[in-house]
């Protein structure tokens, strides 16, 4: 018997694998094993997780509170400018930015992070047989921690401002938790394709930059003509938006962007799994 760099039993004299796709029932009970070993896991990919910020902000005082200061001068510079320019009042508009500009860095940085997840974790991978989902869940757990400490800016706009806390304020929960499953399947079908296909990151870093002037995190729907409201409406990562911001703002986001939300997190998870049971064994030789 050998091993095979998944940790895989697989007897000598064994037919190659010529990248044909895996259909047997096994590889689905293993992708399954996977995904429950990895959940399983929980205070591992936690502990990777902290220990991944503090190893980016080694030596630093403030420690990840230097990317909340730096947003925070952010929302409230553009605050300042551009409820004048979009004929906004400033005690509606500045909690509206900081709300869009946090779950924004959060779902950036879920689909950017998620291409370099496996591919950063290409010694583990090789070397010890943990499942693969763990290096997924350390990235989106590390980016859930950072966008806690950024919720602070939030949490001075509403203090400041005077944001109601309504009922509906509780649905921001149920929406971070779409915002998070959504992200969590992109950042594993991302982590296997950039494993495989290098160029794919910078296209993402491409279509990220274009997507945050596209979706409405510093501007509002109100600044957009009629026949412009389809730019905003048909942008998925608009409605990621709506299902947290809409909530921490006092009111309730509508039923269609629940229903995209929604039906990209079950599309996309299952979507990600075909890919997963057709791809698990040849990511660790694409890292």
């Amino acid at each position: 018997m050998v091993m095979t760099a998944q940790h895989e039993p697989v007897p000598l004299g064994a037919a190659p694998d010529y990248g044909l796709p895996e259909r047997e029932p096994g590889q689905v009970r293993l992708a399954l094993r996977d995904i429950a070993g990895g959940l399983a896991r929980w205070p591992l990919w936690s502990l990777l997780a902290l220990q991944d910020i503090r190893q980016r902000y080694r030596r630093s005082v403030l420690g990840p509170l230097w990317l909340t200061i730096s947003m925070g001068v952010l929302v409230s510079a553009l605050g300042l400018l551009y409820s004048g320019l979009f004929k906004q009042p400033v005690e509606t508009f500045v909690p509206y930015l900081a709300a869009g500009f946090i779950v924004w860095g959060l779902v950036s940085a879920l689909v950017s992070d998620g291409c370099q997840c496996l591919i950063l974790a290409e010694r583990t991978i090789r070397q010890i047989p943990l499942p693969l989902t763990v290096h997924v869940l350390r990235a989106v757990t590390a980016n859930l921690i950072v966008a806690a400490h950024n919720a602070l800016i939030f949490v001075a706009a509403a203090l400041i401002f005077q944001v109601p806390v309504t009922a509906y304020t509780l649905l921001a929960l149920p929406g971070l938790l779409l915002v998070l499953l959504n992200g969590l399947w992109i950042s594993m079908a991302l982590g296997m394709i950039c494993a495989r296909f290098r160029d794919v990151p910078q296209i993402v870093g491409s279509v990220l930059q274009l997507g945050m002037f596209l979706t409405p995190v510093f501007w509002t729907l109100d600044a957009l003509p009629p026949d412009r409201l389809a730019l905003a409406l048909w942008n998925p990562f608009f409605h990621l938006l709506q299902v947290v911001r809409a909530p921490l703002l006092g009111g309730a986001p509508e039923a269609m962007s629940w229903w995209v939300a929604g039906g990209m997190a079950a599309a996309g998870l299952a979507a990600t799994f075909a890919l997963f049971v057709r791809c698990r064994r040849r990511i660790a030789y694409w890292v």
